[in-house]
C-alpha cells in the first residue's frame, strides 16, 4: 500500500528529476544557439580581409577604422575571451562594417565593382544571419534564465550552481538615431 509521505516523497524525487533534465537540455540550447553564432562569425570573418582589401584599393578610408576591423576580426575568433567581452567586440565590429559599407556609397567605381557589389551582399546575408541568430541565442538564454529563477526549479538550479545567462545587447550608441549626413562627411 502507498502512502502519503511515499507518494510525496515520489513527487519531489519526479520534480527534481524533471528540473534538472529540463535545465540540462535548456544550457545545452543556450550553447548551441551560440556555437551557430560562431559559426556565423566564422563566416564574416573570412569575408572581412576580401572587404578590407577590395576598399583600401579604392578609397582613402580612416585607416585606424580598418586596422581596427581586422584586430576586432583576430580577437573574436582567438575565443579567449568571456562570452560577455566577444558580444561587445562583435557589436562593436558590426557597427564599424555598417560605417564601411555607407562609406562604400561615396565612391563610384567601388559602389559599381562586380566584386564588391557581391561582398557587399555577402556581408549583408551574413549580417542578417548573424542578426537572427543572435535573436535564437537571445530566446534561449531568456528561457533557460526564467527556468533557473522560477520555482521549483530554482532549488534544482541552485544545488547545480546553474548562472544566468548573458545575452547579446547592443551598445548605448548604436541605439541613437544614424546621422548619414554625419557618415557621408566623415565627421
Amino acid at each position: 500500500m502507498i502512502t502519503i509521505p511515499l507518494l510525496l516523497l515520489l513527487f519531489i524525487v519526479y520534480t527534481f528529476f524533471k528540473s534538472y533534465n529540463s535545465i540540462i537540455k535548456q544550457r545545452n540550447q543556450v550553447e548551441n544557439a551560440l556555437s551557430s553564432t560562431d559559426v556565423l562569425l566564422k563566416k564574416r570573418y573570412d569575408l572581412i580581409p576580401n572587404l578590407v582589401s577590395s576598399v583600401k584599393q579604392y578609397m582613402q578610408f580612416e585607416e585606424s577604422t580598418l586596422s581596427k576591423i581586422v584586430s576586432l576580426r583576430s580577437s573574436l575568433m582567438d575565443k579567449s575571451g568571456t562570452d560577455e567581452a566577444r558580444m561587445k567586440q562583435d557589436s562593436e565590429l558590426t557597427s564599424l562594417l555598417g560605417k564601411v559599407m555607407v562609406s562604400i556609397e561615396n565612391y563610384p567605381d567601388l559602389k559599381s565593382n562586380t566584386n564588391m557589389l557581391h561582398l557587399q551582399q555577402s556581408l549583408m546575408e551574413i549580417e542578417e544571419q548573424i542578426s537572427a541568430a543572435r535573436r535564437s541565442y537571445n530566446a534561449s538564454v531568456m528561457q533557460y534564465n526564467n527556468t533557473i529563477e522560477t520555482v521549483p526549479s530554482n532549488i534544482v538550479a541552485s544545488f547545480m550552481s546553474a548562472k544566468r545567462k548573458t545575452s547579446f545587447e547592443i551598445s548605448t550608441s548604436e541605439r541613437e538615431t544614424v546621422s548619414v549626413k554625419e557618415l557621408f562627411n566623415g565627421n
